[in-house]
């Protein structure tokens, strides 16, 4: 990414245990439908086609965060829905038609299940009896539906769905909190651009950028303004350049970090 342009960090789903999870759901539903489900069902294109939505919203959210973290938040709760709202759902009716059980939570079995899913590869796993089939980890997911009973392999998709919601979820809400702290793209262009002026007009008449301070409270540069109203009206001072979402200020005599700045409720 070019550090000159304005845009928000973005990219790197990949890495995400999120992202991890939603792929391996997607190719395990894959596995799952053509198994228990009729193909030409509108069921069996539905299940694949949530599971799809699941792990692809979270790679176009993380594409989507470079220029709008309202786009990034939407699309990673997309992302969850379609697991957790529908796909989840999809697979509790397969084991309700059947006459199939929904494991409980707290059930040995599922238990079991989502602690082997919270690693790719289950550690100190006990010996398999042959014939046996054994979830191994997330990694191991696909090789296991392809091989269970569908009453375990249908408690095993519930089990990975509710992770990556879990996962999901926790996922929208640090994006939102850093929305809030740091702001959007629009934010941030007009910060760039106020800056950018700024520096411009520094060159042109010849001043020393090593003079202007930084902002006390988030270290950004400031700029200078002149105080358009209230008991200091015509009096110059330092302004962040982050405002309005950093209202730190400084005198206009101020030009070190180490000097008294003025609070950020502070007004000129």
């Amino acid at each position: 990414m070019n550090s000159s342009l304005p845009l928000l960090p973005h990219g790197g789903y990949e890495h995400l245990r999120s992202y991890k999870v939603a792929e391996a759901i997607y190719d395990a539903t894959v596995v799952f439908c053509d198994r228990f489900i009729e193909k030409r069902s509108r069921t069996h294109d539905q299940m694949v086609q949530a599971a799809r939505s699941g792990v692809r919203n979270i790679s176009e959210g993380s594409g989507a965060a470079a220029t709008s973290r309202k786009s990034e938040i939407m699309l990673t709760n997309v992302a969850r829905a379609s697991l957790s709202d529908e796909l989840l759902k999809d697979y509790k009716s397969f084991l309700v038609h059947r006459g199939l059980a929904i494991w409980h939570k707290d059930a040995p079995e599922t238990m079991a299940m989502r602690e082997r899913l919270k690693h790719d590869l289950a550690p100190d796993l006990p010996p398999t009896p042959d014939g046996t089939v054994c979830l191994t980890g997330l990694a191991g997911l696909v090789d296991f539906i392809a091989k269970a009973e569908p009453e375990y392999a249908a408690n095993a998709m519930l089990c990975v769905i509710n992770q990556a919601a879990y996962l999901l979820r926790r996922q929208v809400a640090r994006q939102g909190r850093d929305f809030v702290a740091h702001g959007g793209f629009t934010e941030q262009l007009y910060s760039a651009r106020v800056l950018a002026r700024s520096k411009m007009s520094d060159k042109s008449d010849g001043s020393d950028r090593s003079d202007i301070p930084v902002c006390p409270l988030c270290g950004k540069s400031m700029l200078r303004r002149t105080a358009k109203k209230g008991a200091y009206a015509g009096t110059p001072f330092w302004g962040c350049s982050g405002y309005p979402e950093c209202k730190g200020i400084r005198k206009e005599s101020d030009r070190s970090d180490n000097s008294d700045s003025l609070s950020a409720g502070g007004t000129l």
